[in-house]
């Protein structure tokens, strides 16, 4: 993920995910789990990846992060607030079996945050 300002996505997705990230340098840090790493990077960093026309910060339009978390409503709860004008869906129950929380980030990056809950959706779910 690349953004014209790191810091107010380093403090975001610490507050959403409930997780430290490792800031290795001004330009970079990382949230990392068992199973995925979200990097975040500045537009500083462009020039070690083909030069500022690689990516262009905050317009994302078709892309979700997503995260698997083990209730959504409750997430909702503690986040709503936070959110305010952020959140674009509350939790919903999808016709593929998943709860989901909709939201935008910091840099208006749409993050989804869902729970399978029929036995087809926590089966494919299920990590290899």
């Amino acid at each position: 993920m690349i953004t014209a300002d790191i810091q107010p996505l380093v403090a975001f997705y610490q507050t959403v995910a409930e997780m430290a990230l490792k800031q290795y340098r001004d330009d970079f840090a990382e949230l990392r789990t068992e199973t995925v790493a979200l990097a975040i990077r500045s537009v500083r960093t462009l020039q070690l990846f083909g030069g500022d026309h690689a990516a262009t910060p905050g317009s994302n339009r078709s892309v979700i992060i997503e995260f698997q978390v083990e209730d959504v409503d409750s997430h909702y709860q503690r986040l709503a607030s936070y959110l305010g004008d952020r959140l674009v869906q509350s939790p919903t129950t999808m016709p593929w079996g998943n709860r989901s929380l909709l939201f935008r980030d910091a840099d208006s990056n749409l993050v989804n945050f869902f729970t399978p809950l029929t036995a087809e959706a926590i089966e494919r779910a299920r990590v290899s």
